[in-house]
C-alpha cells in the first residue's frame, strides 16, 4: 500500500478549477477517480456542470469529507473496484486528476473505466511529465532522480509519462484522444518567460502535467480526429 500519510491536507483538499477548458458544459453523471475530500466535484456541482456526482477514494478519512459534498462516494482501490461498482455506460464524464501515474496498472484500468462511459462521454485526465526540465536537468548532469513528498517524482507515483505516452494510455480501440493542454507556467514566471522567447518550442519541457480530454466513440466506426 502506497504510504500517503506524510502527505500535505491541500493534496486531498483541492479543487481542480483548471480542468475547466476540457469539461463538458454540463454533464448529468460525473465520477471522479481519487475524489480526496470532494472539493471537485463541490465545485461542479456548485458551478451547474453537473447533477450527479460520485467519487471513488482510496481513504476514508479523506472520503468522509467528500460525503458532505457528494451524491455518491465509494471507498478502496480504485483498479480493484471501478467495474464492480458502476454500472456500464453510466457516465457523461470521468474524471482521473493525478490519480494514474499512482496505480500498478493504468492501462489496464483506462480499458475498464471507458466501458463505464456512455457514447460520447468523456475521460479528462491530468498525468505529469518527466520531460520536465526540473527532472531533467538533475539527471542529465548530475545523474540524481531523487523522488519527494510530492510532484512529478512524488515517491507514491509508480508509472512516469512524457506527452507521447499519455496520449498512448488514452487511446484505446474505443477511447479516442480529442484535444490536450499544457500545464504551462504563468507567462510572468521565469518559466513562462522561457516558453515565450522560444516561441512555445521549450513548452514539453516546462509543462509540469499535461490535461488530457479522449472521448469515447458514439460507434466503432468513429474515426480519430488530427491534433
Amino acid at each position: 500500500m502506497q504510504d500517503y500519510a506524510t502527505k500535505p491536507v491541500s493534496y486531498f483538499n483541492n479543487a481542480r478549477t483548471d480542468v475547466l477548458p476540457l469539461l463538458p458544459q454540463y454533464s448529468e453523471r460525473i465520477l471522479e477517480v481519487g475524489c480526496g475530500t470532494g472539493s471537485t466535484l463541490r465545485w461542479l456541482k456548485e458551478t451547474g456542470r453537473c447533477t450527479n456526482t460520485f467519487g471513488l477514494e482510496l481513504y476514508e478519512s479523506a472520503a468522509c469529507v467528500a460525503r458532505e459534498f457528494a451524491d455518491h462516494i465509494t471507498v478502496g482501490d480504485a483498479e480493484k473496484l471501478i467495474e464492480s461498482s458502476f454500472e456500464r455506460s453510466s457516465f457523461d464524464a470521468i474524471l482521473c486528476l493525478d490519480v494514474l501515474e499512482h496505480m500498478v496498472d493504468p492501462w489496464a484500468f483506462v480499458s475498464k473505466a471507458e466501458r463505464l462511459l456512455k457514447p460520447g462521454g468523456v475521460l479528462i485526465a491530468s498525468i505529469p511529465n518527466v520531460r520536465h526540465l526540473g527532472v531533467l536537468i538533475p539527471l542529465v548532469f548530475a545523474g540524481r532522480w531523487r523522488y519527494t513528498s510530492q510532484g512529478i517524482l512524488d515517491r507514491t507515483h509508480l508509472r512516469f509519462f512524457t506527452l507521447e505516452g499519455a496520449l498512448a494510455l488514452l487511446s484505446t480501440e474505443h477511447l479516442k484522444v480529442r484535444r490536450w493542454l499544457h500545464h504551462l507556467p504563468p507567462l510572468k514566471s521565469k518559466g513562462g518567460i522561457a516558453n515565450f522567447l522560444t516561441l512555445g518550442f521549450a513548452k514539453n519541457f516546462l509543462a509540469p502535467q499535461y490535461l488530457i480530454l479522449a472521448q469515447r466513440n458514439f460507434d466503432s466506426a468513429t474515426e480519430r480526429v488530427g491534433h
